[in-house]
């Protein structure tokens, strides 16, 4: 266990994005599972999704998205979402009944694909009885050199480390997670042969001077930019995009 005095953000995370060819389908299996809203202003290729709980959620259109096949390290999954819920059976049910497929049943927790491929976590948390979004947890080669290069990114403190896994921020506060792969094996974004799956959107005010800071900690800049975004990628590969006001 550690903890670390708040620090100074490059910037703040903005959303988590999940690639899926059918983004309007994966935007209502969340709608329907944990009670997800759209928020207005979406366009063909992109749907933001309201947690209720201080999470934004983006689904970006990919169709040439080739979905995880999990555990495999040749399709891997690269992140995903941890949920809680009162009842992991009748929860793992009804994600069933909406689109999901089960893939492993475990005392406390049940692991499933979303109908674009995405595995999640439904976690037991039988005091409440909502469906919330715990936490999105990233793969990794080394937790502890990811963890401390978005502890600087984002500007939350290291909340708990151990062996090949490691938290920043607090439960409850969107925190971002990392978990240790034997085997793991980086995106080659844009190439679709090793997509990345999920990427995370991290706002910040002065792109210049943000871009600077994410270069000394560790990160690459990649071929990928628009009119308010550029594309990144971490210490373990992952792309991640700054984004700013237009």
């Amino acid at each position: 266990m550690t903890s670390e005095p708040d620090r100074r953000a490059i910037g703040s995370l903005r959303a988590v994005a999940l690639d899926a060819p059918d983004i309007d389908r994966l935007a209502t299996f969340y709608e329907q599972l944990a009670g997800w809203r759209r928020l207005p202003g979406g366009e063909d290729d992109w749907i933001t999704l309201d947690t209720g709980a201080g999470w934004r959620i983006g689904l970006q259109r990919a169709t040439d998205h080739v979905p995880p096949r999990w555990p495999d390290q040749d399709r891997p999954q690269q992140a995903h979402l941890d949920f809680r819920v009162p009842d992991i059976d009748a929860a793992a049910e009804r994600a069933q009944q909406l689109g999901a497929t089960l893939l492993r049943r475990n005392v406390r927790w049940h692991t499933l694909a979303d109908p674009a491929g995405h595995p999640f976590d439904l976690c037991v948390n039988p005091d409440d009885p909502r469906t919330i979004l715990m936490g999105v947890m990233l793969d990794c080669p080394d937790a502890k050199v990811l963890s401390h290069f978005y502890a600087e990114l984002l500007g939350k403190p290291v909340t708990y480390e151990a062996d090949g896994i490691a938290m920043l921020g607090e439960d409850g506060a969107q925190p971002v997670m990392f978990q240790q792969v034997e085997g793991y094996t980086a995106p080659r974004w844009p190439d679709p042969a090793y997509p990345q799956q999920l990427h995370l959107d991290v706002t910040v005010r002065d792109v210049e001077a943000a871009e600077r800071a994410a270069l000394d900690l560790g990160a690459t800049r990649l071929d990928g930019a628009g009119s308010n975004w550029r594309v990144y990628a971490d210490p373990a590969g992952k792309p991640f995009c700054l984004v700013w006001m237009a």
